[in-house]
């Protein structure tokens, strides 16, 4: 039997994932490239442990003219499906955000329990591979599949258009780094899933703000999966409860100044002079070093800690390795609802136009102060404040 997904949802919402619930019936997408698809992983390699039913929740509907409108206030200890029906009427998205919450919950069983050595895979780009990324990879795209609201999808391990089956009126298409960070899994370092969801059949000739939605799921000492959701204030962070549920447990609405940097990159400051300075900058001012080595865990520090800078950077000889597509616009995306701000040097990365699923960039995240200081030093000025220049630029 092939890998599969199964999600839940409320009937009213989801008749599909009743019907699902009762079945052991498991889907694939339907479109896999044939490099892909002639590694396909058995479902006794994916799914360690069953997955669970979680209770209907019990979602109230306001009183006011219409019968259908939705009480948009979400609260702590909401559980995923409660947040998603309060915060969106799109039956599409929160079925497409469910199902991959479904993946997250099994990837992160996976990451616990994964014999960590290399493989001979490689992805089209030349990167060695480990067994996860391979497994976590399979997850996602059957439980895009399994939405039937996914039109396109595509990961940094397969970076192909994939026909997932869904729509494209009315449908999205998602694109994913299944497992960032995966060269780090056999230091136990923590690691992430990173994806953006896009309205419609189009991931290149759009930009990191025509997203719906954004996401990432951090697999550490905690599982949790934090959102944000184009139109919805806030960053919001669920954490995976043991009986298989995630509850609602912070949002971030602002991210403020704070001395906490995670540098990557860091080969450039040898033929980089400005990225040097920038980085004297922040040990001359006796900053605190927050750095894993993976970017899930480095970007999320700032949401969570509310404060912080996170910066990636390139050079004459260390050229940019983060994709614009699976990486770096979709945290953009959750860092600036969180009240924080991006830049590439110049404008916001969720400016940026993607042209082609293999653009990179360089990057920073953080308050506003601190993009400031980071426009400044490397270019001179900075978009989001004219007149003196601050901190390592002066």
């Amino acid at each position: 039997m092939e890998t599969g997904i199964m999600c839940y949802g409320r009937g009213a919402f989801l008749p599909e994932a009743a019907a699902a619930q009762r079945s052991t019936a498991v889907l694939s997408p339907p479109s896999i490239s044939k490099s892909f698809s002639s590694r396909r992983l058995q479902s006794s390699s994916i799914f360690g442990e069953s997955l669970r039913t979680v209770a209907k929740s019990s979602v109230k509907f306001s009183k006011g003219k219409s019968s259908s409108s939705l009480i948009t206030k979400c609260e702590i200890g909401d559980s995923l499906e409660e947040f998603l029906t309060k915060a969106t009427t799109d039956k599409g998205l929160i079925r497409v955000m469910m199902c991959m919450g479904e993946a997250l919950r099994t990837i992160a069983f996976k990451v616990r329990t994964a014999s960590c050595g290399g493989t001979a895979c490689v992805n089209s780009f030349g990167d060695e591979q480990l067994a996860v990324d391979m497994l976590a990879n399979q997850l996602l795209f059957d439980a895009l599949t399994y939405s039937h609201f996914c039109k396109y999808a595509c990961s940094e391990e397969v970076p192909e258009l994939q026909d997932m089956g869904g729509p494209a009126e009315g449908g999205f298409s998602v694109a994913f780094d299944p497992l960032d960070g995966s060269s780090i899994v056999d230091t136990n370092f923590t690691v992430g899933t990173i994806f953006g969801v896009w309205p419609g059949d189009k991931l290149t000739g759009v930009t990191g703000r025509d997203q719906v939605a954004a996401a990432m799921g951090i697999y550490g000492p905690r599982t949790t999966y934090v959102i944000a959701l184009k139109g919805v204030p806030g960053t919001h962070e669920f954490l995976l409860l043991d009986e298989g549920k995630w509850q609602h447990v912070k949002e971030t609405t602002e991210i403020g100044e704070g001395k906490l940097f995670s540098p990557g990159n860091l080969r450039a400051t040898f033929d980089n002079p400005e990225y040097d300075k920038l980085i004297n900058y922040y040990v001359r001012e006796k900053y605190t070093l927050r750095y894993t080595g993976g970017m899930v865990p480095d970007v999320n520090q700032i949401i969570v800690k509310e404060k912080g800078v996170f910066t990636n950077v390139i050079s004459p000889t260390s050229k940019a390795k983060l994709r614009l597509l699976f990486e770096v616009a979709p945290l953009g995306l959750l860092i600036e609802q969180a009240g924080g701000y991006s830049s590439d040097g110049t404008q916001s990365v969720l400016d940026k136009v993607i042209t082609n699923l293999d653009d990179r960039t360089q990057v920073a995240y953080g308050s506003k102060n601190e993009i400031i200081r980071f426009e400044e030093t490397l270019y001179g000025s900075s978009r989001l404040k004219a007149g003196t220049p601050v901190g390592a630029a002066v």
